[in-house]
């Protein structure tokens, strides 16, 4: 017995077709009905004569389909995915079945074949929150975006590392990407050193309120306060802003998502796995390719990024610094993370106990000392040199002279008594 699933829209057709073929109506108000032609009301009649119900069902139905992909590629597929790319996602499939095999497919026959073997489970959507998008820059470098993400990027072949990323938010394109790592200060500031020397400084970078790059505790209003990633891009003339939400900067939250399941994966495919090795390839192939693909067009061509000027370029490496404050001591030494500094003598400029001086830790491990905007000379001392011990005066022998003992005389007040005379008063009274 042969089974056929029929539409509701097919059994409300066969109906008004029945009904035509016992003349219950004619065929110009089944045509009406139907929205069809008379002609085709009497094609439908002459299947329904011969075939009943399974005259208004497709030829096809229950065939395999003409475009079927042939059993030997299909099974060509099927090995290559459970070789290769049995935890890739349907699209990043489809695309590496193109690049390395030759094999040219949609992603949704892919993504369908995956289904069948179980190397892909659909995920139901759920109702998004509503929430109201803000419009792209209009301008190249009118803002970028930054974070980093930590994620096991070399998964088990190295420890878990931090990548940090900046994506422009007129196209959409990675203008910079560095595996470090932390996200602490010194990571961020050699990533910035190297993005301001190839494009320039931004108007604008768009951030999260991490520690490094935002003070949550202190007024940020208070120019001591400010961290040290706000004190140089103040410096600098750059804007940060602070996102107090993760899709306020979802650009950047959607390109660690991407880069999350595909980078990993391309890491995998070529054996890298340590971060020097990986910054090259993201720097010679993988943003390339990335820009060129999710890559678009600003609404204006004009490019904001502001160029360093000279003294700007000098100054760099002192801006994008860990500075610190210290105190001179006495003895014109410095303390600093337990080490002693020994100020030299010769100087480019007055130095003076109980002075400030600014103490610039550089990217490149060196240690400037600052002083009203000369940097000093001085040595480094393993240790501090203890304190000079007071020697007591003593007189030399050769200078003393023996001293005569004296007695004071019989007569001398010394030998008197202490007496204390009354005064005398007299008090007269009258009568």
């Amino acid at each position: 017995m042969l089974y056929i699933s029929m539409s509701q829209r097919e059994l409300n057709k066969y109906d008004i077709i029945q009904r035509s073929l016992r003349k219950e109506i004619t065929v110009q108000k089944a045509s009406e009905l139907l929205n069809l032609s008379e002609r085709q009301i009497y094609r439908l009649r002459a299947k329904v004569r011969e075939k009943g119900i399974q005259g208004l069902a497709h030829g096809s139905r229950g065939k395999p389909s003409n475009r079927r992909i042939p059993d030997k590629e299909r099974q060509e597929i099927i090995k290559l995915l459970h070789r290769y790319y049995s935890d890739f996602k349907p699209t990043h499939a489809s695309e590496k079945l193109d690049t390395n095999h030759g094999i040219k497919r949609d992603p949704k026959t892919i993504r369908q074949i995956m289904i069948d073997e179980g190397l892909w489970i659909p995920k139901k959507r759920k109702k998004p929150d509503y929430r109201c998008s803000r419009p792209r820059k209009e301008h190249y470098g009118e803002m970028e975006q930054f974070d980093g993400s930590y994620e096991h990027w070399f998964e088990d072949r190295a420890p878990r590392c931090c990548l940090l990323a900046s994506i422009d938010d007129a196209n959409n394109k990675i203008t910079l990407a560095q595996f470090a790592q932390h996200e602490g200060i010194f990571p961020v500031f050699t990533f910035w050193y190297e993005y301001l020397l190839t494009h320039g400084k931004p108007r604008s970078i768009y951030l999260d309120r991490l520690r490094t790059y935002y003070n949550n505790i202190l007024p940020e209003k208070d120019e001591e306060m400010l961290t040290q990633f706000q004190r140089a891009m103040r410096e600098l003339g750059i804007e940060p802003i602070v996102a107090y939400s993760p899709q306020a900067k979802g650009r950047i939250e959607n390109l660690f998502k991407t880069l999350q399941d595909r980078l990993i994966k391309e890491l995998r495919l070529r054996n890298i796995s340590d971060i020097k090795t990986a910054n090259q390839f993201l720097k010679k192939e993988f943003i390339p390719w990335f820009n060129q693909k999710y890559g678009k067009e600003p609404l204006k061509k004009s490019n904001l990024h502001r160029k360093l000027t000279l003294k700007e370029r000098k100054q760099l490496p002192a801006i994008l610094s860990r500075q610190s404050q210290r105190v001179v001591q006495n003895d014109f030494t410095i303390r600093f993370n337990n080490k002693w500094y020994q100020l030299t003598k010769e100087q480019p400029v007055t130095v003076r106990p109980k002075d400030r001086v600014l103490i610039e830790e550089r990217l490149d491990a060196s240690l400037w000392i600052r002083l009203r905007g000369k940097y000093l000379n001085y040595q480094v001392l393993l240790t501090k040199p203890p304190r000079q011990q007071r020697q007591p005066w003593v007189i030399p022998a050769s200078q003393t002279k023996e001293r005569r003992s004296w007695k004071p005389p019989k007569d001398h007040p010394w030998r008197k008594p202490f007496i204390i005379k009354k005064p005398d008063i007299s008090i007269s009274l009258k009568t």
